[in-house]
């Protein structure tokens, strides 16, 4: 087998764990469905096992994997084109992450910046799946062969690892290429949106404050409020790129705007360059509702059917099995691992 061979597939997630935001969508989820109509094979997933890694409350994390899955679909993602379903529901995940753990090595997860920042000075009390994720993310992407990972660019790292683990795998046991080494995808002018109140900080989930980001349950008023009352500084917009790049919360606002219009940020300036915030934050508060309310109004919907969402689910972990579970076979067999009867 050669890398030439591999279907080209992607696979990408999302973790259920406190809500989705428009970080999420503008750095990954609008993206995964601009990709679903392209010369890929498409598979989605909500990464419930990764929630884990840090303690979660059983009734919520349910709630919140159907949450992303309808985010996912009320977003553009097609159960009938792309492959969506939720990670528990396939155990070949959980297979190959234990085998990766056993290939991976200490000093890689060591390097894992994540997991430093995750963990803070409490490293010696997080549970050791935070530490070992990075090697059950490899198994996410490598169970599927898959070619190529949209990312933000802070996971560009566990990409570089997938790798790391995929070349020591088939060189160790002389598997020529037998997984492939995939490419992360990291393009759009959005891939990293930050706090409205603080453009120096990712837009997270756990911030302090509701006011810090868009939720993807959050209806147009909200949207709105929430835009006209982003921070910003007293200037008004530059004529060019350049007058951005000391002043964090213009160019998030620019850069969700491009992202939102489908532009590109100098188009955004070349249209209200010379503006001040009176005239550009009601534009892109504007073009928010227009683009998100669509959806949260979609997944208030699809969350009032969770038995519907379950059957995609299902059917859409019937659909990733049916390509999981030969690689992983094979991989068993490679590795040398008996199984009597098969």
């Amino acid at each position: 087998m050669t890398a030439a061979t591999h279907t080209p597939r992607v696979f990408s997630g999302i973790k259920p764990s406190g809500g989705l935001t428009l970080g999420n969508y503008l750095g990954a989820i609008k993206r995964f469905v601009d990709m679903q109509g392209q010369d890929y094979e498409t598979i989605y997933c909500v990464v419930d096992l990764h929630a884990i890694t840090v303690w979660q409350d059983p009734a919520e994390l349910k709630h919140a994997t159907r949450e992303v899955a309808a985010g996912f679909i009320a977003s553009g993602i097609d159960p009938s084109k792309s492959i969506l379903f939720n990670q528990a529901s396939v155990p070949q995940h959980a297979e190959l992450g234990w085998i990766f753990n056993c290939v991976a090595r200490v000093g890689w997860m060591n390097r894992m910046t994540q997991f430093k920042d995750k963990a803070g000075k409490n490293a010696e009390k997080v549970s050791l799946g935070l530490y070992a994720y990075p090697s059950l993310m490899a198994a996410d992407i490598l169970l599927y062969h898959a070619t190529h990972v949209p990312v933000g660019e802070d996971q560009k790292q566990h990409v570089e690892l997938t790798r790391d683990i995929a070349s020591k795998f088939n060189k160790d046991f002389k598997a020529e290429d037998f997984f492939p080494m995939c490419e992360p995808i990291i393009e759009g002018p959005a891939t990293r949106v930050m706090n409205l109140r603080d453009g120096s900080k990712k837009m997270s989930k756990s911030g302090e404050s509701d006011m810090e980001r868009i939720n993807m349950t959050d209806d147009a008023d909200t949207i709105a409020k929430k835009f006209k009352k982003a921070k910003t500084d007293p200037e008004p917009l530059p004529e060019s790129l350049d007058g951005l790049s000391e002043r964090p919360e213009a160019r998030n606002l620019v850069n969700i705007y491009a992202a939102l219009a489908d532009m590109t940020n100098e188009a955004v300036i070349a249209e209200f360059g010379g503006e001040g915030w009176g005239k550009f934050k009601p534009a892109l508060a504007d073009l928010a509702v227009e683009k998100l309310a669509p959806i949260s109004t979609e997944m208030k919907r699809l969350m009032d059917d969770p038995a519907e969402i379950d059957r995609l689910l299902l059917k859409g972990s019937d659909r990733a099995k049916e390509i999981a579970e030969p690689i992983l076979q094979k991989t068993y067999d490679i590795v040398g691992l008996l199984r009597p009867g098969m």
